[in-house]
């Protein structure tokens, strides 16, 4: 018995460290995917509206144009696959991504400038998800030693000489400085529950017919809101992880989609008082076998 009870003892430490060692663990994972507060950064906050020159996005409409369709749903899908098999549209990419990089945004007025940081979050979230392929999932892309939390607090673009991440772009920058819940529309993350990744590049011009058509159009899809049925419905975990853009309550994010919803989703939002879920698929948008 005393040589069980030796022997035990250093196997019960093992547990224990295991033990601790993956609640830590869990823990690290769960901060890590917890969206980051806004906050604004404020040397971002200049504009020079008396600048009326335009910022060009050609060369991300053309990628849009040839990898950006619908599938069978209507949820516009990439085709990372076929992107990064061809050589002339990624060196058209990272050179579009090097020009906006090249720009000080801060020269621009606020209108040319929303365009420029959405276009710049997806297509830098784009050639991340392409120079990586092939993935199943966004989140296996990551430089840290935790596994599955995505490329959101890595460096992935230099502008004005100050290193940034994606988590800057949108909640250091475009969050804080327009405080426009539709922002949220309008950058994509490369999972299939994310709103579309718009086949339109994002301009002065119709950057807020693109935002409201964003919103509309994820709000009447089951990706945003899906009915089970007259007690029970499921929400996209958007609106749960940004409780400041979207309310602190279910009443509020209720209020925010019958705002957006058609005709008999919205008369079917006005009045619910049923359950509420949430739920995000993460695979890749891209186009399904």
């Amino acid at each position: 018995m005393k040589r069980d009870r030796i022997e035990t003892a250093p196997a019960r430490m093992w547990l224990q460290r295991n033990l601790a060692l993956a609640l830590l663990a869990t823990a690290i994972l769960a901060t890590a995917c917890a969206p980051p507060q806004p906050e604004r950064i404020s040397e971002w906050d200049a504009s020079d509206e008396s600048n009326v020159e335009p910022i060009d996005h050609g060369a991300w409409q053309n990628i849009l144009d040839s990898y950006v369709d619908p599938d069978p749903q209507g949820v516009n899908v990439l085709d990372y696959a076929a992107l990064a098999a061809s050589s002339d549209d990624t060196a058209k990419l990272a050179g579009y991504l090097e020009y906006l990089q090249g720009i000080d945004p801060r020269d621009y007025r606020r209108l040319e400038q929303m365009a420029y940081w959405i276009n710049l979050y997806n297509a830098r979230t784009v050639k991340m998800v392409s120079d990586a392929y092939p993935v199943d999932t966004i989140r296996e892309i990551h430089q840290g030693d935790v596994p599955m939390t995505g490329p959101w607090g890595d460096v992935c673009a230099n502008v004005a000489g100050q290193d940034l991440t994606l988590d800057q772009i949108e909640h250091h920058i475009l969050r804080p400085i327009w405080q426009d819940k539709r922002i949220h529309y309008a950058v994509n993350c490369a999972a299939y529950s994310c709103p579309q990744l718009m086949e339109t590049a994002f301009t002065a011009a119709n950057t807020e017919s693109l935002l409201e058509a964003g919103a509309r159009t994820y709000v009447n899809s089951a990706r945003g809101v899906d009915v089970v049925d007259d007690e029970f419905i499921v929400l996209s975990s958007i609106y749960k992880w940004y409780p400041e853009d979207f309310g602190d309550n279910e009443k509020s994010v209720i209020n925010h989609l019958t705002q957006y919803a058609d005709g008999e989703l919205a008369a079917f939002l006005e009045g619910f008082e049923g359950t509420i879920d949430y739920d995000y698929d993460w695979k890749l948008n891209q186009p399904q076998p």
